[in-house]
């Protein structure tokens, strides 16, 4: 008897066990990318999951885009991270997610109603490479090569079929 219960909560608290572990390690991918600062990247993933300003350091962020879900989150900080020096700045990670007056940032462009594979083509990348994990690329590496095909001997051409012999008329027919 006591076993459904325990099921029902089981299943109610799964989302949220999800939720918490996404949030966890986006703040620990995008956790460089803010100077090594675990509490600037939690206040910068949660910033642009909620839709809310934020500030990282002195610099304010407005996101655009308003809510975002987690992989949304991470496809703009990827692509982001794809655009900016090694060590960037909070202003230089500003101008490259909310834009600047001359150009556009990631996330102005996705609230103007552009997909994520069209802004990382108008930034020069594709959006598969970007979001490629590292060990993709050892995977592929580590595969080994396959071997050539062999070519098929030829084969000697078919001898033409006789003539059918025309049958002799029947008689009675």
């Amino acid at each position: 008897m006591l076993k459904k219960p325990l099921l029902v909560l089981f299943f109610a608290l799964l989302p949220f066990a999800a939720l918490a572990q996404s949030e966890s390690q986006l703040v620990g991918k995008w956790q460089p990318l803010v100077g090594g600062s675990e509490a600037n990247a939690k206040t910068l993933v949660n910033g642009l999951r909620d839709g809310t300003d934020f500030k990282i350091g002195s610099t304010s962020f407005d996101p655009p885009t308003g809510k975002m879900g987690y992989g949304n989150v991470d496809i703009a900080l990827a692509l982001a991270q794809k655009s900016l020096p090694e060590n960037p700045t909070p202003a230089q990670l500003k101008a490259a997610l909310i834009g600047t007056s001359a150009k556009p940032g990631i996330l102005a462009q996705r609230a103007d109603g552009q997909g994520w594979g069209q802004i990382a083509q108008s930034m020069g990348f594709k959006l598969g490479e970007v979001m490629r994990s590292p060990k993709a690329g050892e995977r592929v590496a580590a595969r080994p090569e396959r071997p050539a095909r062999l070519e098929k001997p030829d084969r000697p051409e078919k001898p033409e079929r006789p003539a059918k012999p025309e049958r002799p008329e029947r008689p009675g027919r």
